[in-house]
C-alpha cells in the first residue's frame, strides 16, 4: 500500500491558516480582545473582582498604583489581618469569592471542615484516573482529573444551586490532592523516583496539606505554611478579564456541566502566556545567572537584558519575563506583596544574592527597554517575577509552580461561573469576519496532484 505523504497536511497548517495582518487593520478587528491602548475589551460587568491599574482621564490611559480588590476588600488587607491574627486567610478568601462576603468565626471553622471533609478522592480514583495514566504535564493531569470527576457524580447535569455549590466545594478541596498525587506518579514513572504518597491529615488548612503530602518527611515550619497561605490568597481571583477566567465564562454560557468548564480553565491556564509564564520567568532567570558573572555588577546585567532585548539571549523571543502586565502600570500589587516577604525569607541566606539581581533586573528592565525600543512606556514587575523564587525557597518543585495557581484559582473561577449562571443569561458568542470568497467545485478525478 502507498504511504500516505504527510508533507502537503503539515504545510497546510501554515500555508492555508495564514491571515495577513492588514485584514485585522481594515475591518478594525480588536485581536485579542484589546484595545488599541493595551486596555480590553469591555466583555462584561463583575462583582467579584477589580484589577486596577490605570485610570482614564479625557479619554487617555494614564498609569497609577496597582490595587486588586476581592468583593471589595483589598488584597493587602485581607492578607494583613491574617497574618496579624497568626491564622491561615486562603479558606476566607475562598469563602468571600464564593458568598461574596466575609465569614464569621464560626462560619469560617465550618467551612474549612467541610473543604477537609471533602478533600479524600473518591474510591479508586487514584488508581483509576491517576496511576494508570501518567502525564508529563501536571496540569493536563488535573484537567483530566476534573473531567473524570463528572463519573463519579450522581447528577453531574443537575442544574441548582446546590449541585454548582457541592462541585465548588468539592474541587477547592480535592485539587491539592490531586495535583500531588499526579505529581508523585510522574515522578515515579518518568523520573525513576520512588513513589511517596501519604494519607490525609484531618483538619489541615489548603497550605499545610499540600506540604504535609509534598514533603516526604512530611515536616515544615508554621512559617513556610503561612507563606504558601499567601500565595495562595494572591492567586485566587484576578477579575473576569484573564484568559482562563474569562474561558470558564465563555463555557459556563454554553449551558454546559461544571466539570467541562473548570476543565477548561485549567488548560487555558497552562499555557506560557497565561499561568505558565511562571516556567517562562523561571527560564529566563537561569540564563541570565549563568551568563552574568557578576550579580552585584548593573553595568553587567544590563547588558544582558540589552541582548535579551535585541533577541541575542535567552529564548530569542525578545521578551523579559516577568516584567509588565496588561492592567498594571506603576505597580502589581501581588508582586510588592510577594517582594517584600521574598526580601524577609532571603535574608542572610543562600538566597539573598539572587534575591538582589531580581531587584536588579525589575529596576533595569524600563531603563534598558527604553533605550533598546525607542518606548518610554511605564512597566512594572508582574507575580510571575517573585513568585517562582518564592517557591523555590519554598523547596517546591518547578514542576508545581502553575498547578499551584490552579489550584489557588479554582475559587475565583466557581466565583466566575456562579456569577455567569445568574447574570450572564446568554452564550458568550463574538463575530469573526470571514474574508474566503467562493470557489468553484473540482470534480475529484479533475484535481491535480
Amino acid at each position: 500500500m502507498k504511504k500516505f505523504n504527510m508533507d502537503s497536511l503539515y504545510s497546510a497548517f501554515s500555508d492555508n491558516n495564514a491571515i495577513d495582518p492588514r485584514y485585522y487593520e481594515k475591518y478594525n478587528v480588536k485581536r485579542g480582545l484589546r484595545n488599541s491602548d493595551g486596555t480590553g475589551v469591555l466583555a462584561g460587568v463583575t462583582n467579584i473582582c477589580n484589577v486596577h491599574g490605570y485610570v482614564i482621564n479625557e479619554g487617555e490611559k494614564q498609569p497609577c498604583e496597582g490595587a486588586l480588590i476581592f468583593r471589595g476588600y483589598n488584597i493587602r488587607e485581607l492578607i494583613g489581618r491574617a497574618v496579624a491574627e497568626d491564622r491561615f486567610g486562603y479558606e476566607e478568601v475562598a469563602f468571600l469569592l464564593l458568598t461574596g462576603k466575609l465569614p464569621t468565626k464560626s462560619e469560617l471553622e465550618d467551612f474549612t471542615m467541610l473543604l477537609c471533609e471533602n478533600r479524600p478522592l473518591p474510591r479508586s480514583f487514584f488508581e483509576d484516573m491517576i496511576l494508570k495514566a501518567p502525564s508529563r504535564d501536571i496540569m493536563n493531569k488535573m484537567a483530566r482529573s476534573t473531567l473524570a470527576l463528572y463519573s463519579y457524580d450522581d447528577s453531574p447535569e443537575e442544574k441548582t444551586a446546590k449541585h454548582e455549590i457541592d462541585t465548588a466545594i468539592s474541587l477547592i478541596a480535592k485539587m491539592p490532592v490531586i495535583m500531588v498525587s499526579a505529581y508523585e506518579v510522574k515522578r515515579r514513572f518518568y523520573c525513576n523516583d520512588s513513589l511517596i504518597m501519604h494519607p490525609l491529615i484531618e483538619g489541615q488548612s489548603a497550605a499545610e496539606n499540600i506540604l504535609s503530602t509534598l514533603r516526604p518527611d512530611r515536616k515544615f515550619t508554621r512559617d513556610e505554611a503561612k507563606l504558601l497561605d499567601l500565595m495562595l490568597m494572591l492567586h485566587a481571583e484576578h477579575g473576569g478579564g484573564n484568559n482562563s477566567t474569562f474561558t470558564c465564562r465563555v463555557v459556563t454560557s454554553s449551558g454546559t456541566d461544571p466539570y467541562s468548564a473548570y476543565a477548561a480553565a485549567i488548560g487555558s491556564l497552562k499555557g506560557p502566556r497565561h499561568g505558565g509564564a511562571n516556567h517562562k520567568v523561571i527560564e529566563m532567570h537561569k540564563c541570565i545567572m549563568e551568563n552574568v558573572s557578576n550579580w552585584e555588577n548593573e553595568d553587567e546585567i544590563a547588558d544582558f537584558l540589552r541582548k535579551i532585548l535585541r533577541k541575542e539571549a535567552g529564548d530569542r523571543s525578545g521578551l523579559i519575563y516577568g516584567m509588565g502586565h496588561a492592567v498594571y502600570t506603576l505597580s502589581d500589587p501581588r508582586a510588592v506583596i510577594l517582594k517584600e516577604y521574598a526580601r524577609s525569607m532571603a535574608e542572610d541566606t543562600e538566597f539573598e544574592k539572587e534575591f538582589h539581581l531580581l531587584e536588579a533586573i525589575e529596576r533595569l528592565t524600563p531603563k534598558v527597554y527604553a533605550e533598546i525600543k525607542g518606548d518610554s512606556k511605564v512597566m512594572c514587575a508582574n507575580v510571575d517575577m517573585y513568585s517562582g523564587f518564592v517557591y523555590k525557597m519554598l523547596g517546591i518543585p518547578e514542576d508545581l509552580f502553575t498547578p499551584l495557581f490552579a489550584v489557588s484559582r479554582m475559587a475565583g473561577w466557581c466565583a466566575h461561573r456562579f456569577e455567569e449562571i445568574n447574570s450572564g443569561k446568554r452564550i458568550i458568542r463574538p463575530a469573526y469576519k470571514s474574508i474566503s470568497k467562493e470557489k468553484e467545485y473540482i470534480p475529484l478525478d479533475m484535481r491535480e496532484d
